[in-house]
C-alpha cells in the first residue's frame, strides 16, 4: 500500500500556479480542493495536473450560498435535499472530467431528521453508482456526519458508504478525545477512503501547533485512529491511501488578540505533519 500526501487548497495560495509550485516544492503527491467554477479554470487545472503528474481529490461543498463572503461553507437551513444533491451532482460530473481520484464532500445538514438523512445519502449513493466515481463523505461539524453516533447509524444503514475521516471535528462536538467511542472508530476505519490529518482537542478542531509538548496526547490519539484506518485499508488490499494535512487559517489557526497575528507558522506545520506521517507509514508498511 502506498501513501499519497495531498496539499489542501485551503493551506496554500488561491492562485493556481502558486499553489502548484508550493505543492511541488514541498514534495506533495497531489492536490485536494474545490473544483473551479469556469470551464477555462478547469481546463487549466487539468493541464497542470497532467503536466506535473499530480493526483487530484475534488472537494464538494453542498447546500451553501456561493455568493456569500462570510461563513460561506455553512449549509443554509432553507436549502432542500434536492439543492444539496444538485450541488453534489455538479461536483461529481466535473470531477470526472478533471480525472479526479474521487470526490470528498462536506454535505448534508446537522439539523436534518433521520428520514431526511436517509433520503439524501440514499440518493447520493445512487449518484455515485451512476457517475462511476467514488464519493467520500466527510465527518464535519454543521454537516450530517457531525457526530460519531449519527455517522455510525448511517454507515450501518448504507453498507457501501465511504468516509473522509476528519476526527478533529468530533473532538470538539464531543468535547473530548474520542477513544471512548472505539467501536464507532473501528466501523469508520472499515469504511475510510481518505484522511484529513488535522489534530483537534476538546475545545477546538485544530491545536495551535501539533509539535508543542502540551498537545502530545491529542497528536498521539489521532495517530492511533489513523493507524486503525491504515490497518483496515491494508487488510482490504488497497493499493493506495490518501491523506491531507488540512491545517488552516480562517479561524482554525489561533491568533493573538487585537493584532490577529497567527501564533504558529501554518506552512511549517503542514510540511512537518506531512513528513511525520510519511515516516510513520514507512515504518509500518515499507
Amino acid at each position: 500500500m502506498k501513501l499519497l500526501m495531498l496539499r489542501s487548497f485551503w493551506s496554500g495560495s488561491s492562485n493556481l500556479d502558486e499553489w502548484i509550485q508550493q505543492t511541488l516544492r514541498d514534495g506533495f503527491d497531489g492536490l485536494e480542493g474545490p473544483i473551479p467554477k469556469t470551464s477555462e479554470q478547469r481546463c487549466k487545472l487539468r493541464e497542470k495536473l497532467n503536466e506535473h503528474r499530480l493526483v487530484y481529490v475534488a472537494e464538494a461543498t453542498t447546500g451553501v450560498d456561493g455568493d456569500a463572503t462570510k461563513d460561506w461553507w455553512i449549509p443554509r437551513r432553507e436549502f432542500t435535499i434536492q439543492n444539496h444533491l444538485d450541488d453534489l451532482r455538479w461536483s461529481v460530473e466535473h470531477a470526472v472530467q478533471l480525472g479526479a481520484m474521487f470526490v470528498s464532500t462536506m454535505c448534508g445538514y446537522d439539523g436534518w431528521s433521520w428520514q431526511q438523512n436517509v433520503e439524501f445519502f440514499g440518493k447520493a449513493l445512487a449518484l455515485e453508482k451512476e457517475a462511476g466515481i467514488a464519493i467520500s463523505f466527510e465527518t464535519h461539524r454543521s454537516r450530517s456526519l457531525f457526530n460519531p453516533w449519527i455517522t455510525r447509524d448511517l454507515l450501518l444503514e448504507f453498507p457501501s458508504m465511504k468516509l473522509t475521516c476528519d476526527f478533529s471535528h468530533w473532538c470538539v462536538v464531543c468535547e473530548r478525545l474520542i477513544d471512548t467511542e472505539w467501536d464507532v472508530l473501528e466501523l469508520c476505519a472499515q469504511r475510510a477512503l481518505h484522511i484529513h490529518c488535522r489534530v483537534g482537542y476538546a475545545q477546538h478542531a485544530q491545536v495551535s501547533d501539533p509539535r508543542a509538548p502540551e498537545y502530545t496526547q491529542a497528536l498521539e490519539a489521532h495517530e492511533k485512529w489513523w493507524d486503525l484506518i491504515w490497518r483496515n485499508q491494508a487488510q482490504q488490499c488497497m493499493s493506495e491511501t490518501t491523506m491531507t494535512p488540512e491545517f488552516l487559517h480562517d479561524g482554525y489557526m489561533q491568533t493573538l488578540p487585537f493584532s490577529q497575528v497567527p501564533v504558529a507558522n501554518l506552512g511549517e506545520i503542514v510540511c512537518w505533519m506531512t513528513q511525520r506521517q510519511r515516516q510513520r507509514f514507512a515504518k509500518q508498511y515499507g
